[in-house]
């Protein structure tokens, strides 16, 4: 039977990812330790640098008995030229299951073909699923529920944007995005899911009645080189403390992290009250040990 592997939200249904939110939760609620993965792997394979991801799932593999090895595109074959079907066919053979953090989600496609161990994405250049699990998780906490109406995205189309709106498709939610001209989301997607997205043509409107306010840095690790420019491009999409009246009165706001206060968010907003970053950072751990859970165990 082949693996299931956590790529993005196409082949998962609402009741699958609302299960591993909702264990999620209770195990956080409980402080959940045990030996489930007792002699179990999780290979990392990491081509871009992490905090949230790499120590998420290190943690959460060792609470839950199992042991990890980390391997960085340099100590790998494949920087010399190994086929990325060889080496996912010889590392599959060897651990439990391999989360991959790159910038080519085509790659990483091609290794969960030939992988007879699930496989997560860590994040790519289109897609971030596991961080909108830990989003969706940390609105339900603070809400007490999982009826989510709209979500306001301000700033780059990028690959957490992008999972956004797969969620959107599946949850039944409305995301308004207020981005420059060029920098929409994945094209595809948009096609895919208009009845769920608003390309805003301001800032207001986007904010009107949202829920989550959310955004991420101008430049993402893909598009270093083109930082300055990007800095003009967006120095008008950002989120300040203002906008946040503009949303729902009980609206949080989110960011999947590192932040760059004076960018993309003002620290008045993200260190505020209506800010639950840093809750959102914390649950990561929590959802990839339920994600696993349900990857490795089945349930």
């Amino acid at each position: 039977m082949r693996p299931k592997h956590f790529l993005n939200f196409e082949n998962f249904s609402r009741q699958d990812l609302s299960h591993i939110i909702d264990r999620a939760i209770e195990i956080k609620s409980k402080s959940e330790t045990s030996n489930v993965f007792d002699k179990k792997t999780l290979g990392l394979i990491f081509q871009k640098p992490s905090t949230r991801t790499r120590v998420s799932f290190e943690v959460a593999m060792n609470k839950l008995g199992g042991n990890t090895i980390f391997l960085s595109s340099s100590e790998l074959q494949m920087s010399r030229g190994e086929p990325i079907a060889d080496t996912s066919k010889v590392l599959s053979s060897m651990v439990d299951a391999v989360v991959i953090r790159n910038g080519s989600h085509e790659e990483l496609k091609l290794f969960s073909e030939n992988s007879s161990v699930p496989v997560i994405n860590g994040l790519t250049d289109l897609f971030h699923p596991c961080q909108i699990l830990a989003d969706l998780m940390t609105f339900k906490e603070k809400n007490n529920t999982d009826v989510l109406k709209k979500v306001c995205w301000i700033g780059d189309g990028n690959n957490v944007c992008n999972s956004y709106i797969e969620a959107a498709s599946k949850f039944n939610f409305q995301i308004s995005i207020f981005c420059p001209k060029g920098c929409e989301p994945y094209q595809p997607l948009l096609d895919n899911a208009k009845d769920f997205i608003t390309l805003a043509s301001s800032k207001d409107e986007a904010l009107d009645k949202a829920q989550i306010v959310t955004t991420d840095v101008w430049t993402s690790m893909n598009n270093e080189s083109s930082s300055k420019e990007r800095k003009k491009v967006f120095k008008n999409f950002f989120v300040e403390e203002e906008d946040m009246n503009l949303a729902e009165d009980n609206a949080i706001f989110l960011h999947c992290l590192p932040a760059h206060r004076g960018e993309e968010v003002t620290a008045e907003v993200i260190d505020g009250d209506q800010s639950v970053v840093w809750e959102e950072a914390e649950n990561r751990l929590h959802v990839q040990k339920a994600l696993l859970e349900f990857l490795l165990l089945g349930k």
